[in-house]
């Protein structure tokens, strides 16, 4: 932390205050760096499985009649195995009464292990041409395919069709398929077969280009001279038929073992080998033909392999960097594929659970209002007699003037205690002075030592002269009927605190507006909500009232959490008081102003909501109110405050991959649908409270900014939580804005 510097510009030695500051923003930045890790982790391993997922679909020919004057007529007329061997292009045609067996498009969980037990059965040898992205997803299919004897090529990484891509996405979907087969079998290989290629004579002047260039990486390319058509789906006998060659002619032929629904071709197959092997052919791998080539021109019919023919020649054994990215690659799938259906069913249970507490706010906000606002509803006897306001205040030289001058008008009878906690500012001189100036002579100023807020509102209550305390923020204004209106619920002997309705009015600016929804929406309707269900967590620190004798009953303000106020609700309702909402009592906040302070805000509201539940965890096998609060109220603040919250970005995660990788207008609709739930429940939010409209023209970028920041707070509250952690009394800086209720707007 810099050294501060006196007024006359001599070091000074920084304050307890400062020191520990200082030390508090140290412990925590690794956590926030450790929070944003854990997002983006998430964000990459989304990612990874859209990436993956952009594969093979239904076969398709993407052009047709394109010009081939530039391929030489040799490589039109020739073979379909096209290689490079000395910088010249060379083709190699299968042998008479040879078969090399080629599949495209697998490895697929179904079909592809059917074709190997075939294979396997009549000791069939084939060629799997495999998708890059597959063979990542299901490594033990490619590992089962080599050891049984068969050959492996590359069919690219996301089956793209090469002929229109960069030079540096040819040499991507190469080298990424070239890792996925180390990981998967420890090998890499130089066979190639395009995407949506046929025979050789349907090369083009835009796919030349991409064969000459890998020719000269050390590929060999494969085509086909008999394509059985399988992915069109006509038929057992057509499959048959249509893969069988002309007379005693060798082939290279096609079928397909993953890229569709391929029983036709599970079935055919077994039926083709026996016919072609009752008509005396022999079968074999891409390099088992051009090592037969390079054996013997001809071979007798039926005469069977050469000894010694390599029928794997094309596979290379994977190894240092290489092998160990590959591996890296498939681990990193492997985590891909289990945590995205994990997060699935969490979405499922996320949007049920928004869904429903969305629908639980309405009908019982609805209830709330009506209940609270009917013309015979009374708490009882009016309270007339006076009561303490106790105003904790830490640097508050902005705000405090005008908190005593809202005060000052209070139409109920108070007395003001302001706790100076050791403010550097000249706080309690201004407070003296706004009173005297305001010929206020119901104020009292006391100072302490800097001890925190608790301890400062612990020192106002001790001090405080009468049965009900009022509690509010030293940047709070209130307006002149909000005390009386606050007190009101205590003519019920059973009630022991009441909440108000905070107020953002700060409001002018887009942070300001954003809270100021999330205000209205959120919390108060929570507050009805959690009010007729008797387990309200929270009485906001800007406006709450309690008994003193029952806050001096259970310890006080505590200094065990972050969040004092939270931890002083649950405790009244342990000792069996009533808590209940109040929202004609409002009060005028100054909401932070910078994404910072925001923040420093919102992570201490949130590390001590988590602090004072695990705190009072024993609630929940407690007897009696305790045990009420604990069984009710505990898993609802759980449920909605800590785990929905937490697990709510999945539903912005999943709609950006699907808007990526799955349907885009299915998905922005989805999302749509879900922000006009959202508008709903806000724009009745703001009839509840009479608040203007033109607000929640802010909402939909709410949505997409200020939610996913709430998201990251919650994410390094979590983090704090598992890793341990504690924080001093924050003050945020304040601008004194916040004067009346009129100007608030």
């Amino acid at each position: 932390m810099t050294t501060p510097t006196s007024s006359r510009g001599r070091r000074r030695a920084p304050t307890r205050i400062e020191r520990a500051a200082g030390r508090a923003a140290a412990l925590q930045r690794p956590r926030v760096v450790l929070a944003l890790l854990l997002l983006l982790a998430l964000t990459c391993v989304m990612l990874l499985d859209g990436y993956l997922r952009a594969e093979v679909g239904g076969d398709q020919r993407v052009r047709s009649g394109a010009d081939s004057s530039e391929v030489p007529d040799a490589i039109l007329d020739g073979g379909p195995i096209l290689t490079f061997r000395g910088g010249q292009a060379t083709t190699v045609s299968v042998p008479a009464k040879t078969i090399a067996l080629t599949f495209d498009d697998g490895p697929d969980p179904t079909w592809t292990p059917q074709v190997l037990d075939i294979l396997r059965k009549y000791d069939v040898p084939g060629t799997f041409f495999l998708v890059g992205s597959m063979v990542s997803r299901y490594p033990g299919i490619v590992r089962t395919m080599v050891e049984q004897g068969n050959e492996v090529g590359i069919h690219t990484f996301t089956h793209v069709d090469l002929s229109y891509q960069s030079a540096s996405r040819v040499d991507r979907e190469m080298e990424q398929t070239q890792l996925a087969l180390a990981g998967a079998a420890g090998i890499t290989t130089t066979l190639f077969r395009a995407p949506y290629s046929s025979e050789t004579d349907a090369v083009d002047n835009y796919s030349w280009p991409v064969y000459q260039r890998l020719g000269k990486d050390g590929y060999t390319s494969v085509f086909v001279d008999t394509d059985s058509d399988d992915w069109k789906r006509p038929g057992v006998s057509d499959i048959v038929k249509w893969a069988t060659p002309k007379g005693t002619r060798g082939t290279s032929v096609l079928f397909h073992d993953a890229g569709g629904e391929r029983s036709q071709t599970i079935a055919a197959l077994p039926r083709y080998i026996e016919k072609m092997k009752a008509k005396g052919y022999t079968f074999t791998t891409i390099s088992g033909v051009m090592e037969r080539q390079r054996a013997a021109d001809r071979q007798a019919a039926g005469g069977g392999t050469p000894a010694g023919l390599r029928l794997q020649a094309a596979h290379h054994q994977a190894t240092g960097l290489t092998l160990y990215e590959g591996k890296a690659l498939v681990a990193a799938v492997a985590v891909a594929e289990w945590t995205v259906p994990t997060l699935s069913v969490g979405l499922a249970i996320v949007g049920v659970a928004v869904l429903g507490r969305f629908a639980m706010m309405l009908v019982l906000a609805r209830r709330h209002h009506r209940q609270r606002n009917g013309r015979r509803f009374a708490w009882g006897p009016p309270v007339t007699g006076p009561v303490s306001v106790i105003v904790p205040a830490y640097n508050e030289k902005e705000c405090i003037a005008n908190t005593l001058q809202s005060l000052a008008r209070s139409t109920h009878p108070i007395e003001i205690i302001v706790v100076d906690d050791g403010s550097t500012d000249g706080t309690s001189r201004i407070a003296r002075d706004a009173a005297e100036s305001l010929g206020m002579t119901n104020v009292r100023v006391v100072r302490q030592e800097n001890a925190g807020k608790p301890a400062a509102l612990n020192n106002g209550v001790r001090d405080a002269s009468y049965d009900i305390v009022v509690m509010m923020d030293g940047d709070t204004v209130f307006e002149p009927d909000t005390v009386r209106y606050l007190v009101q619920p205590f003519a019920d002997p059973s009630v022991g605190a009441v909440a108000g309705n905070a107020k953002v009015g700060n409001r002018t600016t887009v942070i300001g507006a954003w809270q100021h929804i999330e205000y209205v929406m959120g919390f108060n309707l929570d507050r009805r909500m959690y009010d007729l269900l008797r387990c309200m967590p929270t009485i906001p620190g800007a406006i709450g009232a309690f008994r003193r004798d029952a806050v001096l009953a259970v310890g006080g303000m505590s200094e065990d959490t972050l969040a004092e106020d939270t931890d002083i609700t649950i405790a009244m309702h342990r000792a069996g008081w009533r808590v209940v909402y109040q929202e004609h009592a409002r009060a005028w906040t100054e909401a932070p102003g910078s994404l910072g302070q925001l923040w420093s805000q919102r992570y201490r509201w949130s590390y001590g909501t988590m602090q004072a539940l695990w705190k009072h965890r024993e609630s929940l096998t407690d007897r009696g109110p305790s045990g009420r609060f604990g069984r009710v109220g505990m898993p609802l603040v759980v449920v909605f405050q800590v785990v929905t919250p937490l697990f709510a970005p999945l539903i912005d995660v999943f709609t950006a991959y699907s808007m990526i990788f799955v349907d885009f207008r299915a998905a922005l609709l989805a999302w749509l649908a879900v922000l006009g739930v959202q508008l709903l429940c806000a724009a009745y939010a703001f009839r509840l409270d009479r608040e203007k409209y033109r607000y929640l023209l802010m909402m939909p970028l709410q949505q997409l900014a200020y939610r996913q920041m709430m998201y990251l707070v919650l994410i390094h509250s979590c983090v704090t939580a598992l890793t341990g952690g504690r924080l001093r009394w924050q003050k945020l800086k304040r601008t004194g804005e916040v004067g009346t209720p009129a100007g608030a707007g």
